[in-house]
């Protein structure tokens, strides 16, 4: 969902680039404008056009007789230097991709500072798959098509929780490999691509020039506003395609209709073995050649969801499932309140609570970036990791609000209560 800022700003930045166009005048994509000699004549600033004002020359006091002179030829060098200015001019600040696209962004260079040399275009597929299921062969046999014979690499996300997520990042990518041995070897364990950013940007590091993004066709707007909003900030591609997989219905069997909230729900189900003959009939049917491994995972999911303990409701667990109470819940605030962390489970962002609409939330991340979720696709930031100075090996939390954030700031300075003063001008600021 745009802010009226960006709306309005993206309006007038294209006003700016027709009433340019009327005027015979020529971009070079940062935002200024040339006439036809070539002379600077405006730029475009906050989404508006506005015109350089060039001062008159002041008129001699006495005019002296004008002096010509004898025009030389220019050396080979001379132009040679003028040549590569011209192409520097066309080519745009960064040069150009292979396809002539103009980069907005340095390309990625090694440790040397040469750049990399292009590897092309890759397709990713970013998933929660937990627990997998019969579904997802749809998905990754859909990104193998659109690979080609180029790069393919599937990240399942590292979100975890007891919920929604009652697979740990480790125990999903052995079961993933074990279902879909085909796509083994393209299923990425990767505890630094927590968020569709993550993965976006390492494919950009690593030398590739566009991308292709499959996602499942309710999720396909999602990632497409996404990725395109932050292409030339985080990363630099000269093209992203957002591709379907295909719609899921809930209500039909087979692949077309299994769901991760369908397993969920079977693993939650009272009568064990009325469940786990529900849960099977989501597994791949290599899979169920070997029931006992059927069974553990059957079992795993229903220890990690600590069924017995918690005994969740269907709309905590699978909210497509069960949208009456979710939103009934919603509306009543028992869930979602504003300042709070939450975490969309599609792409990994992590971000703090801003806004509340009918059914959906406006947050901010950590990093400033503004993302709108679905109720349905959100979860309660509750990880243990939290109240840990380290999110990962190696890495602060930063999450602001966190107990985690609070040790992390406080360790920046031993001794003190700078860390405490800080938080509590936050918080001040905040409201």
């Amino acid at each position: 969902m745009k802010s009226f800022i960006n709306f309005f700003t993206e309006a007038r930045t294209s006003q700016a680039s027709e009433t340019a166009a009327k005027r015979g005048w020529t971009g070079d994509g940062h935002g200024n404008w040339f006439d036809k000699k070539g002379v600077l004549v405006a730029r475009t600033e906050r989404g508006r056009l506005v015109e350089i004002q060039r001062k008159a020359a002041a008129a001699p006091e006495e005019e002296q007789p004008k002096q010509v002179k004898r025009e030389e030829e220019p050396t080979k060098a001379q132009a040679q230097a003028s040549q590569a200015d011209l192409t520097a001019q066309a080519e745009g600040e960064f040069g150009m991709f292979p396809d002539g696209t103009p980069r907005t962004m340095a390309p990625p260079t090694r440790a040397d500072g040469t750049p990399k040399e292009d590897r092309g275009p890759i397709t990713v597929a970013f998933g929660r798959f937990n627990p997998p299921t019969i579904g997802h062969q749809k998905l990754f046999d859909a990104a193998k098509k659109a690979a080609g014979k180029g790069a393919l690499k599937i990240y399942p996300s590292r979100s975890q929780d007891a919920k929604k997520n009652p697979l740990d990042s480790d125990t999903k990518h052995d079961y993933l490999q074990k279902m879909f041995p085909d796509h083994a070897e393209n299923i990425i364990n990767d505890a630094n691509s927590r968020t569709i950013f993550d993965v976006l940007k390492q494919a950009y590091e690593d030398g590739h020039s566009s991308v292709q993004i499959v996602v499942g066709g309710d999720r396909q707007a999602e990632f497409e506003k996404l990725s395109q909003d932050y292409n030339g900030k985080l990363y630099d591609f000269s093209a992203i395609e957002t591709i379907s997989a295909g719609d899921r219905d809930e209500k039909k069997g087979g692949a077309e209709g299994m769901s991760a909230s369908k397993m969920r729900k079977a693993a939650t189900s009272k009568d064990e073995k009325a469940g786990f003959e529900e849960f099977k009939k989501g597994l791949p049917k290599s899979f169920l050649e070997d029931e006992k491994l059927a069974k553990q995972l059957f079992n795993t999911v229903k220890k990690q969801m600590a069924v017995k303990k918690e005994g969740w409701n269907l709309w905590e667990i699978a909210p497509k499932l069960d949208w009456q109470n979710l939103r009934e819940n919603y509306i009543k605030e028992n869930i979602f309140k504003i300042g709070q962390m939450v975490e969309n489970i599609n792409t990994g962002l992590i971000g703090k609570i801003i806004r509340r609409g009918t059914s959906y939330l406006i947050c901010v991340t950590e990093d400033n970036m503004m993302f709108k979720s679905w109720i349905k696709d959100l979860n309660e930031y509750t990880e243990v990791k939290m109240d840990s100075i380290e999110r990962e090996p190696g890495k602060p939390n930063t999450l602001i609000g966190t107990g985690g954030y609070k040790k992390y700031v406080e360790k920046m300075s031993p001794g003190n209560q700078w860390g405490r003063q800080f938080i509590n001008k936050y918080k001040k600021k905040s409201k």
